[in-house]
């Protein structure tokens, strides 16, 4: 099952470049969760905040607590533990192109000391069907590479990837950006269906698939989460008017 986060006065920032200001929310677990704004408004650097990637550059810091399930995940726990438990997807599909597709979802098994490989088939065979392709790859999973694949295809053996090592929380980063309709059709139908099971945070330039897919909503500006609140209500009666402008096309 997923795991609510609660992130409290959390910072970021690049060098002397302050990139996140004092950023609080509570994201609930077993949800989608929308991150929607301006691109440059730091909607990706808080997601890389909440697995501990921001940090993997070298002249990024961020001070402040973020906590899943109590656990302060950047003082209770190591960095690759968070990433066991915190699974991400990024904008483009990222495959890895020498190995096949059965390779590509086992490799971050392999990398925690996964099963025994009978037991890790049976998991990269589960993973593929939570991520709605076993059935297109069934028959050339071991012997096809991952690069092979359709843009969609990849985006969800991404995601398969990411599932197999069992997280709570899965970040999907502009998931279907650069995907045709029908590839994002189906992975706003996984979207939905993986919420039972995961807490999902979504980072979207895409208004109608922030609507579409998710319960809660946030909007950044500026490095600042301007509001957070119920979809239907950030779309339809936002508090603050930077919100309304924005959803309104009036900038961004």
């Amino acid at each position: 099952m997923g795991a609510a986060i609660e992130v409290n006065n959390l910072n970021a920032w690049y060098g002397s470049n302050h990139i996140l200001h004092n950023i609080g929310i509570s994201i609930p677990a077993n949800h989608a969760t929308a991150l929607i704004g301006p691109s440059g408004c730091g909607k990706s650097t808080f997601v890389r905040c909440l697995n501990r990637m921001h940090e993997t550059n070298p002249i990024a810091r961020v001070s402040g607590s973020v906590r899943l399930g109590g656990i302060d995940l950047y003082s209770d726990i190591a960095p690759v533990a968070v990433r066991r438990r915190i699974g991400m997807v990024f904008q483009r599909p990222n495959p890895f192109p020498t190995m096949s597709i059965f390779e590509n979802v086992a490799s971050g098994l392999r990398l925690s000391g996964g099963p025994r490989r009978r037991q890790m088939e049976e998991v990269c065979e589960r993973s593929l069907r939570r991520a709605a392709l076993w059935d297109e790859v069934k028959d050339i999973w071991k012997k096809r590479s991952g690069a092979s694949l359709s843009g969609g295809q990849q985006q969800r053996l991404c995601i398969a990837r990411a599932l197999a090592i069992d997280p709570e929380v899965l970040l999907m980063d502009e998931p279907a950006s650069a995907l045709d309709p029908i590839s994002t059709s189906k992975i706003e139908d996984l979207i939905f269906e993986l919420k039972a099971d995961y807490t999902i945070v979504i980072v979207t330039h895409n208004m109608q698939q922030a609507a579409r897919v998710a319960e809660m909503t946030g909007f950044f500006l500026n490095g600042y989460l301007v509001e957070f609140d119920a979809t239907t209500k950030i779309f339809t009666n936002p508090a603050d008017k930077r919100t309304e402008d924005y959803i309104t096309g009036r900038f961004g």
